[in-house]
């Protein structure tokens, strides 16, 4: 092939690469940042919860709590560190794998050793990892199953930390897609206001 033939190939081709990368790579991800940020301002910058000019956190990723007196979100199976949203991983321990059933028994154990008076059954968010490590919500019935807990350590009626939990609770996305929950920072933050 001639040097002239195989210029004539490479010159459309290249062209063809240069207007998808600006349309794709530039001008579209502008557009969208955009709209985002004029639209959806909060959800586009992430989120983020701001307490007296303070970042406490997102309300888009989980948050370790293990203070007696703080609802707890789901493990995290992020690595090396819990709740790192740049590791976002699932654990990929399948449910017969031993290491999955004994980090289970290990959390279920620590659960029940920090409230030794609930007798009920542990709800299986409180004890596995959510698929990216970072889920920020929990079922409405992982969020009661702590109640007594929280009201000993407060001091508090467990009627006014359901009630708290109840308002805070989430629908179905769409009235039918996933189950009720309750973002836990959020609610942890509304939880130091009660008196």
């Amino acid at each position: 092939m001639k040097r002239s033939a195989l210029s004539e190939l490479f010159r459309p081709a290249l062209a063809v690469l240069l207007i998808l990368t600006l349309l794709t790579g530039v001008l579209y991800p502008a557009i969208i940042t955009a709209v985002g940020q004029t639209v959806f301002p909060y959800q586009a910058g992430g989120s983020v919860i701001v307490r007296n000019d303070t970042v406490i956190g997102s309300s888009l990723i989980a948050q370790s709590f293990s203070d007696a007196k703080y609802f707890w979100t789901r493990p995290s199976a992020t690595t090396p560190q819990p709740y790192n949203g740049t590791a976002s991983s699932g654990s990929n321990l399948g449910p017969l794998n031993p290491a999955l059933t004994e980090a289970v028994k290990e959390r279920v154990a620590a659960l029940r050793a920090a409230d030794a008076g609930n007798t009920g059954a542990v709800p299986v968010d409180l004890v596995t990892a959510s698929g990216s490590g970072l889920d920020p919500d929990i079922s409405l019935a992982a969020a009661r199953f702590q109640v007594p807990r929280i009201a000993t350590a407060r001091g508090l009626r467990p009627e006014a930390v359901e009630a708290l939990v109840s308002s805070h609770a989430r629908g179905r996305l769409f009235g039918f897609l996933g189950e009720p929950r309750v973002n836990v920072l959020e609610l942890n933050l509304a939880l130091d206001t009660l008196r």
